[in-house]
């Protein structure tokens, strides 16, 4: 387990003999973009194709960039496209958090890899199990009780308070230390299943295993959508691609089993027909 040092700054957690501050169970987000949306000199329909072929139809930049020159005759640079998104991210992540709405009483939970600087990192996701959303996303460079913690805390930070809540998750060590952390003071305790291995061989998994599906599933569609990549180049790249996935999965893309429907609605997109118009009136309202 990480040993997390105590610090001299007022300290208002406490996880075992550790203390954590405030800071510490931040949840990620992307770093401050290089450039103002506000003053690109690109059109809002350029800015919102970029977003739909890099995000939501997970093209590299490379090739996002190649579809726009050969089929729009557009003319933007791999680099450019990237500074957009961050800058677009930057944008995402507080609207991300503040409209993922409540939460329902049982979600799952699970951490998968990717490469950073061809460094294994972890994404830490949080579902809804009812309304399919992605309740917490949060990057790391370990897999351990701090991430862990980090990312349950975002999880059920809009759930109602005297709301019943079990979190499924794998055997991970580090979900349990975390909700010990979660639980210290609150009343009506959180409840922890741990679905193990890929048969049932205990009552749990054989009760809760279709929750660990959901997380499963959700852990293979970012894992398509990242894949382009074929590795980040720095952490921030890997958080402002991560948050730009989840506005594209809560907000934008149809999911089979609510009937196509989105797993968050905003009506402010009802009535606008194409994808990158809806990136762009998530950005305007982000804004």
């Amino acid at each position: 387990m990480q040993k997390l040092k105590p610090t001299h700054f007022k300290l208002n957690y406490q996880y075992r003999e550790y203390h954590l501050t405030p800071e510490q169970i931040q949840h990620s987000k992307p770093k401050q973009a290089r450039v103002d949306l506000t003053k690109i000199y690109n059109t809002d329909n350029v800015l919102g194709l970029i977003l739909t072929f890099f995000v939501s139809f997970a093209m590299s930049a490379k090739k996002t960039a190649l579809i726009l020159r050969m089929v729009y005759d557009i003319h933007v640079s791999s680099q450019t496209i990237l500074n957009y998104a961050q800058a677009a991210a930057c944008h995402c992540h507080p609207f991300n958090l503040k409209h993922k709405g409540g939460i329902d009483d049982i979600c799952s939970g699970d951490e998968t890899y990717i490469k950073v600087l061809a460094k294994h990192h972890y994404v830490f996701f949080f579902v809804s199990s009812e309304k399919r959303s992605i309740i917490a996303y949060h990057v790391a460079d370990n897999r351990e009780a701090q991430p862990a913690i980090v990312a349950m805390n975002e999880a059920v930070r809009t759930a109602q308070p005297n709301q019943n809540l079990t979190l499924i998750t794998d055997g991970n060590p580090s979900y349990p230390a975390g909700l010990h952390f979660l639980n210290e003071g609150r009343e009506n305790k959180i409840k922890h299943i741990k679905v193990i291995g890929l048969e049932n061989l205990d009552k749990d998994s054989t009760e809760y295993r279709a929750y660990k599906q959901i997380i499963e599933r959700l852990n293979r569609t970012y894992k398509q959508h990242v894949k382009p990549t074929a590795g980040f180049n720095s952490f921030d790249g890997a958080v402002s691609l991560t948050t730009l996935f989840v506005t594209y999965y809560n907000f934008l893309r149809p999911h089979m089993s609510l009937n196509y429907k989105t797993p968050i609605h905003i009506p402010e997109l009802d009535d606008i027909k194409t994808i990158q118009s809806k990136w762009i009136k998530i950005l305007s309202m982000a804004a």
